[in-house]
């Protein structure tokens, strides 16, 4: 079991980082929120869980203990691999999850690409007493510096909302549609926080679904 990684940051993709360790290069899948905390050349420290297939290792990365912790238990529902709990976790905070599920809120759920409604109330049936109540605030919290960049949020979130099964066209229309919140947040001297776009992204497009 790899528990973490730390190194510097070689590479960043969209939802990739590459962790130089002891002279290797960890290629670790992340999700946005976590990204956009890390930069090349920058020391990083990212929790891990390595999840082992017949012809594949895939080490998934998080910003701390508690997402990875979430990571795995979400995986002990039926029907949820580990490309759907990182997608839950893209969309959702761990905490938010921990509510949602405390709280049977459906909408919260059917707001992760791949999870209509049937597959929420399931999940709200089997996860009710595995992941226990809130524990924080509820706001994700990613270390280091706060985001891609003032200019490099577009592309990232593009590529967020792709990999979570978009058309390129519904990526589009997301990117415009939250683009005033970005360039509010760039005209305070601030860096826009991708996590926080991707989730406003995804409710425009569930509300025009």
């Amino acid at each position: 079991m790899i528990a973490f990684v730390s190194g510097p940051v070689a590479a960043l993709a969209p939802d990739t980082a590459v962790v130089q360790v002891g002279g290797i290069g960890m290629a670790v899948l992340c999700t946005p929120n976590t990204l956009s905390g890390l930069r090349v050349g920058q020391e990083a420290k990212l929790a891990t869980s390595l999840v082992v297939r017949e012809d594949s290792l895939t080490l998934y990365g998080f910003a701390d203990d508690d997402e990875r912790q979430v990571f795995e238990l979400l995986q002990t529902a039926s029907g949820v691999g580990p490309r759907l709990a990182q997608a839950m976790l893209a969309v959702h905070s761990p905490d938010a999850l921990r509510r949602a599920v405390s709280t049977g809120d459906e909408k919260a759920l059917t707001a992760v690409p791949g999870i209509g409604k049937k597959g929420a109330q399931k999940l709200l049936l089997e996860l009710k007493d595995r992941l226990g109540e809130p524990i924080g605030s509820g706001t994700a919290a990613v270390p280091g510096p706060a985001g891609p960049g003032a200019a490099g949020w577009r592309e990232q979130l593009h590529a967020a909302l792709v990999g979570l099964g978009y058309a390129a066209r519904e990526a589009d229309e997301a990117v415009s549609a939250v683009a005033p919140q970005a360039e509010a947040t760039v005209a305070t001297g601030a860096v826009p926080q991708v996590g926080q776009l991707l989730r406003a992204a995804l409710q425009t497009l569930n509300r025009a679904r």
